[in-house]
């Protein structure tokens, strides 16, 4: 098996660094995690941000960013990156009125403009998907298999959220396998109960249903670079849920090396 790196998603902990953005960073690293996802920066500079992840030995590995700072600020959102030796920029998320099939259309002409400055500056743009990307066909395909077809690899990446996958009812393993190649990151995270459209709950690792080790195996075969840890809600503490999955993850993946 390869090794991948052990990221955080940090939305997960999207309530702590609302208080202390870098004592939670200090935790993070001291937990383990080899590198942390942003999803905004809690209003720190990009050099404090830099100097804080060196001290930290913490890899930036990319960062969540909305839609709505692609279409206005993708400029400043690169030069972060850059700055913090980042090398993802993706999209998180569409919001409802950008769903149909009409809208995507739209959406993925977008993609490839920001893929392409993306790529200008040494960035690499990937889409992180939920359920929605396999609700909606363009011209007889499904959404999530449409935008990796009708972009080049090179404007555009899959960050692959493994939860969503299992959820929206096609094989996990099939669909890293899939993407083997074009699939750098790949979301970890731990579904329990509920069928598509009845109410789940995102659990730490090993405690949900989804087939992880299997997961983990088939992510190396398609050359994953970071397996990162997310919880999209914490029924405990978040940072004790993050801890948690953290053990898990030395458990049963780090204790191999």
């Amino acid at each position: 098996m390869k090794r991948m790196g052990v990221g955080l998603q940090m939305y997960t902990l999207r309530d702590v660094t609302a208080v202390n953005f870098e004592d939670t960073l200090r935790k993070v690293a001291a937990l383990g995690y080899e590198g942390v996802e942003f999803a905004g920066y809690g209003d720190m500079k990009a050099e404090e941000m830099r100097d804080l992840l060196q001290e930290l030995n913490l890899k930036a590995i990319g960062s969540h960013v909305g839609l709505h700072l692609l279409e206005s600020n993708l400029d400043n959102e690169i030069a972060y990156l850059k700055t913090i030796g980042a090398k993802y920029a993706i999209c998180p998320w569409m919001p409802v009125e950008a769903r149909d099939a009409a809208a995507w259309q739209d959406n993925l002409k977008k993609f490839e403009q920001f893929g392409k400055k993306c790529a200008e500056a040494g960035i690499l743009f990937a889409y992180h998907n939920h359920d929605f990307e396999f609700e909606v066909e363009i011209d007889g395909q499904i959404v999530f298999d449409a935008m990796y077809e009708r972009i080049a690899p090179e404007f555009l990446q899959v960050e692959m959220d493994i939860g969503w996958v299992q959820y929206s009812g096609v094989d996990p393993l099939a669909y890293i396998r899939k993407y083997a190649g074009r699939l750098p990151l790949l979301h970890l995270k731990d579904f329990k109960g509920g069928e598509k459209g009845q109410k789940i709950d995102t659990v730490e690792l090993g405690r949900g249903d989804l087939p992880l080790n299997d997961i983990i195996g088939a992510a190396s075969d398609a050359d994953v670079e970071w397996l990162i840890v997310e919880q999209d809600t914490c029924a405990n503490p978040p940072l004790e849920s993050v801890a948690e999955s953290m053990e898990w993850m030395k458990a049963n993946y780090l204790s191999k090396f």
